[in-house]
Order: C-alpha cells, then sequence, then structure tokens
C-alpha cells in the first residue's frame, strides 16, 4: 500500500533531517526519505549571531537545496525556500533575538511541497535554549 505524501509528510522530512545528529545519518536519512517516499532531502549546519545572520541562514538553504537539487534553478524554487526559511526563522525570533544561534537547517520536497525546518541551540555559553521553527510553501 502507497503512503500518500503531503504537506505532513514532507515537513517531517525536514525537521528529521535537521534533528540528524551526524553526517553519516545525515547521508542514510537523505538516502532513505529518497529511495522509500521519493523525498529529496538535505541539511546544512549554522551557526553565528541571530540578527546579523538571517540573510545568510537564507541564503544558506537556498544554496543547499540548489547545490543538492531538492529544488531546480528557477525563481519561484529559490522564493520558495527563501519564504519557508523566513517563516522558520520568524518562529524562533522571539528566543534568538540578541543572542548566538548554532544547529541544522532541514530541508524537504515531494511534488509541490518544500518544507525547510530550523533546529538551533540558542543562548551564550553553556546556557542554551533550543528553539524549531518549520516553514512550508508550495510551488508548481
Amino acid at each position: 500500500m502507497l503512503m500518500e505524501i503531503g504537506s505532513k509528510e514532507v515537513a517531517s522530512a525536514a525537521i528529521r533531517m535537521a534533528l540528524s545528529s551526524s553526517r553519516q545519518e545525515e547521508s542514510q536519512l537523505k538516502k532513505d526519505l529518497l529511495e522509500k517516499a521519493h523525498i529529496k532531502a538535505v541539511a546544512v549546519d549554522y551557526g553565528g549571531e541571530f540578527v546579523t545572520s538571517v540573510g545568510k541562514i537564507v541564503e544558506r538553504a537556498v544554496v543547499a537545496a540548489k547545490r543538492e537539487a531538492v529544488i531546480k534553478d528557477l525563481h519561484a524554487d529559490e522564493g520558495a525556500v527563501a519564504g519557508a526559511t523566513r517563516e522558520a526563522i520568524a518562529q524562533i525570533m522571539p528566543k534568538a533575538l540578541g543572542l548566538n544561534v548554532g544547529g541544522k537547517i532541514g530541508i524537504a520536497r515531494f511534488g509541490d511541497h518544500i518544507s525547510v525546518a530550523l533546529f538551533f541551540g540558542i543562548g551564550l555559553l553553556h546556557l542554551d535554549e533550543v528553539g524549531i521553527g518549520l516553514g512550508h510553501r508550495a510551488v508548481s
């Protein structure tokens, strides 16, 4: 029985990519998602001061998605990833404003569904909080 893939499954894949703890786990998950569900996915690490990093976070998400062929080199696809990333950033912003963040960006796509998940440690020194943000866009 084939499972129908929709926004929930794509969002779950992006979150799982963002939560992967090693390059090996990330690669295996990416392979499994593609083989079992035809979901293309990628993850990329990120860290820095939150306010000055917003543009870089969006840029890294778009570049990683293009590099790994999760999206095509099309204005609409790039805009979808950028928009979903900005939505995810907006969800983390209340905790992260003025602090440092570090963690991973997970991106997943199936058909016209694109999801971006951010999983970041937020804070100073060893006094970290954690936050997760999730954005979704649909493109044809």
